[in-house]
């Protein structure tokens, strides 16, 4: 029975079995794995992945969907969450989690921030986006993509974008391009911001006004001294700092309580 994709769900079904197959290799499943996808949709990739990993966890929100996957799998192949990504509980699943799937794109940014919160659960994310979307996680800083988004996903995880995706690859054809990301969540302790959540909250600070200076940005939490200090330039813009100068920051602001 043919499935009608939904736009309120951003429905585009990947088809390309060349880019289904270079998807899984880059995968690389193993029958051990505590792996989950987001999303499996018609179970382009859900199939190869299961034929390995049992039981596939998969999280899809279209009841439909999910009555299919019932039909289609046999029982013990799948273990199906009903849902919403972004309400769903991913640590519940374990440590060592390894996450895949094609990301809603309305909603994929937001997952991203979810997953970034239980990345030291995790063994490893490969999800498809938005090639745009790619392009910011990845961007070095002081370029135009760079952002709050750059900046929170290289502090959480060390990212490589490991295949292009045409939008033809898809159907119905979407507007924009894809990619796939591979993204390792980072160990290193000395790396680590005191307070995360107040590294978050700098990190937006920063950028709230994307044209304006530190001085203006994060003024309000330091002063001319913490400035100094920290051997920052007010009239730098947030994009020129690098995540582990906003550890740097925060760490500062732990210190001194502000």
């Amino acid at each position: 029975m043919a499935h009608r994709p939904r736009k309120r769900f951003s429905q585009n079904f990947l088809v390309d079995r060349s880019i289904i197959d270079a998807i899984v290799r880059a995968v690389k499943p193993a029958p051990t794995d505590n792996m989950v996808e987001i999303g499996p949709g018609l179970a382009a990739i859900t199939k190869p992945l299961s034929k390995v990993v049992r039981p596939l966890h998969v999280i899809e929100i279209d009841r439909d969907i999910v009555e299919r996957l019932r039909i289609d799998f046999p029982e013990g192949c799948l273990t199906i969450h009903e849902g919403d990504a972004l309400k769903f509980d991913f640590a519940a699943l374990g440590t060592e989690l390894r996450v895949v799937g094609n990301l809603p794109y309305h909603i994929s940014t937001a997952i991203l921030f979810r997953l970034a919160g239980i990345a030291h659960a995790l063994r490893d994310i490969h999800v498809m986006l938005q090639a745009e979307v790619v392009e910011r996680m990845t961007a070095a800083a002081g370029s135009s993509d760079y952002g709050r988004l750059s900046v929170m996903m290289q502090y959480h995880f060390d990212m490589e974008a490991v295949l292009d995706v045409p939008a033809a690859a898809f159907r119905p054809v979407p507007k924009v391009e894809s990619a796939v990301i591979r993204m390792l969540p980072r160990r290193d302790p000395t790396a680590r911001a005191k307070d995360e959540d107040l590294l978050a909250q700098t990190v937006a600070l920063a950028f709230s006004q994307r044209r304006k200076t530190l001085r203006n940005t994060l003024g309000q939490v330091l002063s001319a001294a913490d400035f100094k200090t920290l051997d920052l330039d007010p009239q730098a813009r947030a994009q020129t700092l690098a995540a582990g100068e906003f550890v740097k920051i925060t760490n500062y602001r732990c210190e001194q309580g502000t």
